[in-house]
């Protein structure tokens, strides 16, 4: 069978690809440029919505892409059959609902819209769905959080490190593979919205001050106080958000997780290598 695999170059696919070759499954991977060969994979050059080329019948559907886009091809797409579809959004869709900031605000209820025009769309076709709401996902090298502050410490040899009393809970990127691989194979998770954060909670200042131990070089710590992260909220607008939501837990309960996929995340433990980009 043939698995079609949307984002299969970000962070997640990274360690994704892996795990369904590892199963002898045949993998379609959508990307937006021309990606190098990969034993197993066929990459085909498009992008959702409406950059998708016609594809032979799958077996399943993956996507790390964004939601309103994959629901808006399926609801036109000619599929011979019903594919299980497994899908990533974001935490954010809880954690930024009541954010001070319009924008973020807009982004939760983006997701939340994503996510029920996905469930829409699978109905039409007659396809099971599950999809994953991940906290803050690192371990690859791509994200847009933790690795440019870890690169942007190494180019300075300065670490800011925020007095911050929020719980973070970061999911490395192979385990929501793992939780993909599991949710294909899972009756039970169709119709599910699955939160999964890593394995530990921490505090903020921790999960900062970590990073920076795990660096290939060392750093100067920057501490930076509670006072003058709230003058920061009115001084710098765009990091009104970021700067307000560190003394709020942004957390996710992996009960579900765990009793339907036996997916236990592991904690929060960095090292250098988790801070350059593959390849």
């Amino acid at each position: 069978m043939t698995v079609l695999v949307f984002g299969g170059s970000s962070q997640i696919g990274h360690f994704l690809l892996p795990r369904l070759l590892a199963t002898g499954e045949q993998v379609l991977a959508l990307s937006r440029y021309p990606r190098p060969p990969l034993a197993g994979v066929t990459w085909v050059v498009g992008a959702l919505p409406a950059n998708v080329p016609i594809l032979p019948p799958v077996s399943a559907i993956i996507s790390f892409g964004p939601l309103p886009g994959l629901a808006e091809w399926l609801a036109r797409a000619a599929l011979g059959n019903a594919p299980r579809v497994v899908a990533i959004s974001s935490m954010s869709a809880e954690t930024k609902r009541d954010s001070r900031v319009p924008a973020e605000r807009g982004i939760s209820q983006q997701l939340r819209d994503g996510e029920k025009a996905l469930a829409a769309a699978c109905a039409r076709h007659g396809c099971a769905w599950t999809v994953l709401r991940p906290t803050l996902v690192y371990g690859a090298g791509l994200d847009k959080s933790l690795t440019p502050i870890a690169r942007r410490a190494l180019r300075l040899r300065l670490f800011p490190l925020p007095s911050a009393r929020g719980l973070r809970q970061p999911v490395h990127a192979d385990d929501i593979a793992q939780a993909v691989m599991a949710a294909l194979e899972c009756p039970a998770a169709a119709g599910c919205i699955l939160p999964i954060g890593g394995g530990e909670r921490l505090a903020a200042r921790e999960m900062f001050a970590r990073v920076r131990r795990s660096l290939a070089r060392s750093t100067m710590p920057l501490p930076l106080p509670a006072w003058l992260l709230r003058l920061g909220q009115h001084a710098l607008p765009p990091l009104r958000g970021p700067l307000s939501r560190l003394h709020a837990d942004l957390v996710a309960d992996n009960g579900e997780l765990q009793r339907l996929l036996g997916v236990h995340p592991r904690p929060f433990r960095p090292d250098s290598t988790m801070w350059t980009p593959p390849g």
